[in-house]
């Protein structure tokens, strides 16, 4: 169903849930983030920091889903050309962030630095896998309602959210359990294909445009 079958009320009552949801999104990953890195700078695990970037970059995406859902309730225009010089500014931490994941694992290769355990980084990725999923499905119900592709995209954000903490808790875990500090490098370099794809695509302004995708 599309906005254009919907009455002025249920347009807004759901403009207002998607900007709940943003809310709530930016004030977990902040959350998750200050924990993850503090976590992972412990314990010396790249791939947690790198996960705890993560979750600020993915905070700063819902901070202009939020801004776009505020300016649409006050009847307002958002301004498209700073939405796009936000979006290049996002792209350009996710390309840091790959970076930094990067030159640490290769660093932590060939040094040959074993992480401590961590507890806190597991259970700090458990809680992610419980609480992402139903975000996710929440932002996914609002936008396919609306039929507003950046609550979809915006949705689609989380689920990468999701992935890389598969991937991450997989690194941690099997480190954890074999005792391997090869596996720690390579799950961040995970999250770097994730964070130079994901990089791309807000340089390119497409980030909105793979909901589309999704439908097809």
């Amino acid at each position: 169903m599309t906005e254009a079958l919907l009455s002025g009320a249920e347009v807004e009552r759901l403009t207002r849930r998607g900007l709940h949801l943003a809310r709530f999104t930016v004030a977990y990953n902040v959350l998750e983030g200050a924990v993850a890195i503090t976590a992972g700078l412990s314990a010396g695990l790249v791939s947690v920091v790198g996960f705890g970037i993560d979750s600020g970059i993915e905070s700063a995406a819902a901070v202009l889903v939020g801004a776009r859902l505020a300016a649409r309730l006050r009847h307002g225009e958002a301004d498209e050309r700073k939405e796009r010089i936000a979006l290049k500014a996002v792209a350009v931490t996710f390309f840091v962030l790959a970076a930094y994941v990067i030159i640490e694992g290769v660093r932590g290769l060939v040094v040959g630095e074993a992480p401590a355990s961590s507890p806190l980084s597991i259970g700090v990725l458990v809680a992610s896998l419980v609480v992402m999923p139903v975000l996710a499905a929440a932002k996914r119900r609002v936008g396919d309602r609306l039929g507003d592709n950046l609550i979809l995209a915006d949705a689609a954000e989380t689920r990468i959210c999701i992935l890389l903490s598969i991937s991450t808790l997989t690194g941690v875990g099997l480190y954890q359990l074999t005792g391997a500090g090869w596996l720690d490098p390579v799950a961040g370099f995970v999250i770097a294909a994730f964070a130079v794809r994901e990089g791309r695509e807000a340089w390119a302004g497409e980030l909105v445009e793979d909901a589309d995708d999704d439908d097809d």
